[in-house]
């Protein structure tokens, strides 16, 4: 029965998944059947659909991602299986996945079991033209996940100058982590004096 649900997939891949996956017999004209069948008839296992949108937006698949919460009137923050919505686990690369998911209504500031934000998992991977799309929809760069870092703080040790430029001015610099350390501290310890410069720069012209 579940198998004969997930028909209903927007995504051809996970159908036809689906299909080979059934024991008792289904043909794929069957689940072609259910796969054309009206989504407001069906019901469908929420862990189900968690995943499929949730694979769609891994692999960057914009298109994919758009049928499932237009077509199939999926919930932007349906979990999957890990508990994770898509805005969680999408390609950080693909700002595209982000904005539609967003312009859907996904919670922009979930936070995992470690508080990480989608924010975080953007300065920590890199890509700003995502973090962008986050900010630009409600993410705020100002929550701590719980080891109390911020994104910007993720950005400085990892290393993404063009992120740090970014998040620094929108960020509470005299916020400290669980280690005591505010970003100016955090930049220091990883040894990166450009953005010491930059953080010592905004620091100074706040203070005036």
């Amino acid at each position: 029965m579940a198998a004969a649900l997930a028909c209903v997939s927007a995504d051809w891949l996970v159908v036809r998944r689906c299909c080979r996956r059934t024991a008792n017999g289904r043909s794929s004209a069957d689940c072609d059947a259910h796969r054309q069948r009206s989504p407001q008839m069906m019901v469908l296992d929420g862990f189900g659909c968690g995943k499929s949108l949730g694979a769609a937006a891994a692999r960057g698949d914009v298109d994919a991602v758009r049928r499932m919460l237009q077509d199939h009137r999926l919930q932007p923050d349906t979990l999957n299986e890990f508990g994770k919505t898509a805005l969680q686990v999408m390609m950080m690369g693909s700002p595209g996945v982000a904005s539609v998911l967003l312009d859907h209504g996904a919670d922009p500031n979930v936070q995992d079991r470690c508080g990480v934000t989608p924010a975080h998992d953007a300065a920590r991977t890199g890509f700003l033209d995502t973090l962008r799309v986050l900010v630009d929809h409600g993410a705020s760069v100002n929550v701590p996940d719980h080891s109390g870092a911020l994104p910007l703080h993720i950005a400085i040790r990892e290393g993404h100058g063009d992120v740090v430029e970014y998040l620094a001015p929108l960020s509470d610099l005299g916020h400290r982590d669980g280690r005591g350390a505010d970003a100016l501290a955090v930049a220091r310890d990883a040894r990166a004096p450009e953005m010491v410069e930059l953080l010592e720069r905004l620091l100074a012209t706040s203070s005036h």
